[in-house]
């Protein structure tokens, strides 16, 4: 049995881990003789560690999950105590955790979004949104924008907008891309944030015109995207999302996988705009992803369809005890303060510190977001904006990021890098000390990304 820092123990040394990976387990979104997965041996709040004990401080919270960190001692509890005393029923019996979960879930929802419908994760949840959308419609159109990401399952990899979506086409029927705002590189010429909320919508507004208002189901957006830059939304855009979805008859989808939870500082990011949706999805940071759950919150109208009617879909392990026992662990664990803590640290710390590196640093061209939800945008020349690598680059032209990502990894920092950007986006728990410790790093590791861009 070896020990690893800070005592945690493990009966499978770092040679057998190493070979029954590579023998065994098919990676994903990887080439696989191409990879060296690094072997983990342990986690604690913001920090994992390997076999050598070298120790990383997470400023990725893994895939943008871990809100609560490594091993929190309530969720652990309580996934051993369920364990304990029930592991599996299957979604057609009632079970105490599961119904206890979907009412706090749905005491935070905005609205008349009373009901939950159990996923085993993001992708099929919004699965299940867009399905219950064009059913409740009669509509088979599903708008979403070109800069996002909604899982790989068929439906939610066909409205996703970025790269990942190339290789699964041609894919389902109705799925329709539009652009939306992104004032630091505006698709519409847009010269202040507030002339980028309007142009935007007027562009939606077109986009339904020409594909036909009475043929579309839904709308999906990532209230706040993720992966594809960590865009919030000008004021006013959501509330005009909103107005046209109600004019015209269409559901709003509000995908809240990785922004909802805490990490925008709130139980779900739209509450900071004051829009109701018609379906929320979320996963991840509901229960951190100790197991697996994710999850449709329905409005009380969508509901209703389905009274009478049979909702012509589930899963076997829809709402799986174990997992439904960490989120009541985890929403109680986050209504003592989390929420507040994630929402301060990113208006008194995270924010204004990354404004300082960005002043120091050529290669920044510009940093946004909130909470515990941050993009550094990295170009090569601000004055035009030139990202430090190409869009979707692999490769050698790829070596700026992959540099500066190297540079962090040896300082003791996982970061978080997508294209041209790095991202900020740390256990919602992360110490205050913590969170100087990271940034520290990250602006000493930007000084490898500031040798590629212009004086």
């Amino acid at each position: 049995m070896t020990t690893f820092s800070p005592g945690i123990t493990t009966d499978a040394g770092v040679d057998t881990v190493v070979a029954d990976d590579r023998a065994h387990v098919f990676h994903s979104w990887s080439a696989q003789d191409r990879i060296s997965p690094l072997p983990i041996a342990g986690g604690e709040g913001s920090r994992f560690w390997d076999y050598d004990g070298t120790t990383y401080l997470d400023f990725s919270s893994q895939l943008v999950n871990l809100n609560l960190g490594y091993q929190h001692p309530a969720v652990v509890a309580a996934i051993q105590e369920q364990a304990a005393r029930l592991c599996m029923v299957q979604p057609a019996f009632a079970n105490d955790v599961r119904g206890e979960a979907a009412r706090l879930i749905a005491e935070r929802a905005p609205g008349s979004l009373n009901h939950v419908f159990f996923t085993n994760g993001g992708a099929e949840a919004n699965e299940n949104a867009i399905r219950m959308a064009r059913l409740h419609t009669g509509r088979h159109k599903i708008l979403s924008t070109y800069r996002s990401y909604h899982g790989a399952t068929a439906g939610a990899i066909a409205l996703t907008g970025d790269p990942r979506r190339w290789p699964s086409e041609p894919s389902i029927p109705g799925s329709v891309h539009f652009w939306g705002p992104y004032p630091y590189r505006s698709a519409f010429h847009s010269t202040s944030e507030a002339e980028e909320g309007v142009r935007a919508l007027q562009h939606l507004a077109d986009t339904i015109m020409v594909e036909g208002p009475a043929t579309i189901a839904a709308i999906i957006l990532e209230t706040v995207v993720g992966t594809n830059g960590i865009l919030i939304p000008p004021p006013g855009y959501l509330a005009g999302v909103r107005a046209l979805c109600d004019e015209h008859g269409i559901m709003l989808i509000a995908d809240e996988v990785m922004a909802g939870f805490g990490r925008c500082g709130e139980w779900f990011a739209i509450d900071h705009w004051g829009v109701v949706p018609d379906l929320i999805t979320f996963a991840k940071g509901v229960n951190s992803g100790y197991v697996p759950l994710g999850g449709v919150v329905v409005a009380e109208s969508i509901f209703d369809t389905f009274r009478e009617r049979a909702y012509p879909g589930g899963l076997t392990y829809s709402g799986h005890p174990l997992a439904c026992a960490a989120a009541v662990a985890s929403i109680r664990v986050m209504a003592d303060g989390v929420l507040e803590h994630a929402r301060s640290m990113g208006t008194d710390l995270i924010g204004p510190r990354l404004a300082e590196i960005a002043a120091r640093h050529p290669s920044v061209g510009e940093v946004r977001g909130l909470g515990m939800f941050w993009a550094v945008e990295l170009v090569r020349d601000r004055a035009t904006r030139e990202p430090l690598v190409p869009f979707n680059a692999a490769g050698a032209d790829a070596e700026p990021m992959t540099r500066f990502a190297a540079a962090c990894k040896e300082r003791g920092l996982w970061p978080f890098v997508h294209f041209n950007r790095t991202h900020v986006t740390p256990p919602c728990t992360t110490t205050r000390e913590e969170l100087l410790e990271g940034l520290a790093i990250l602006d000493e590791a930007l000084d490898v990304a500031d040798e590629y861009a212009a004086g």
